[in-house]
């Protein structure tokens, strides 16, 4: 059904592809949780302000509360549920499962697709406000508490388990620079 208030269009979320027909106003988040099932990510305030919806979207994080589904047509949308390989949990979920990075669990699954998306920042050499040399030829500098602290700042967890949230992105971004 296409008129000039809806659209198909095609997603392609966690590996597999979904065409949807959608009111050009629906969130990719609405569309994601209501129209395709997949209920990790949170509408927490819906306002892009809290993170609990944060999913990738061709790699990049973004709030889908704010992001429309028309704009993500034709893109590969990584959920928390797309994470995990072939049931396998990554080593930033183990993280977060050993070291406590969660308490209810609701912020958890944007945190998560948030950590990934900012560990890919890092390792790209993406500056943040927290980034002491921002000269292009200064090598990327290994990620310390404040960094992550900052790169993290746009998912609140009511809870507050801020400390092993950390913790978790910190010890996963040091096995990943010990393997390069």
């Amino acid at each position: 059904m296409t008129d000039d208030t809806h659209s198909g269009i095609s997603l392609h979320v966690n590996g597999l592809t979904h065409r949807l027909a959608v009111d050009n106003r629906r969130t990719l988040l609405d569309a994601l949780r209501e129209q395709i099932g997949h209920t990790g990510p949170k509408k927490g305030c819906d306002q892009g302000q809290c993170g609990a919806c944060t999913v990738l979207l061709d790699g990049r994080r973004v709030v889908s509360c704010l992001t429309l589904a028309v704009a993500a047509d034709g893109a590969e949308v990584t959920t928390v549920e797309g994470l995990a390989v072939d049931g396998e949990l990554q080593s930033l979920q183990q993280a977060f499962v050993r070291l406590d990075g969660f308490q209810c669990g609701y912020c958890t699954p944007g945190q998560l697709c948030s950590a990934v998306g900012m560990l890919a920042e890092h390792a790209a050499g993406w500056p943040s406000a927290a980034t002491a040399d921002v000269s292009p030829d200064d090598p990327v500098s290994e990620l310390d508490t404040a960094e992550v602290r900052e790169r993290m700042s746009g998912n609140l967890c009511r809870c507050g388990a801020y400390p092993s949230i950390v913790r978790a992105v910190l010890e996963t971004a040091s096995r990943k620079e010990a393997t390069r």
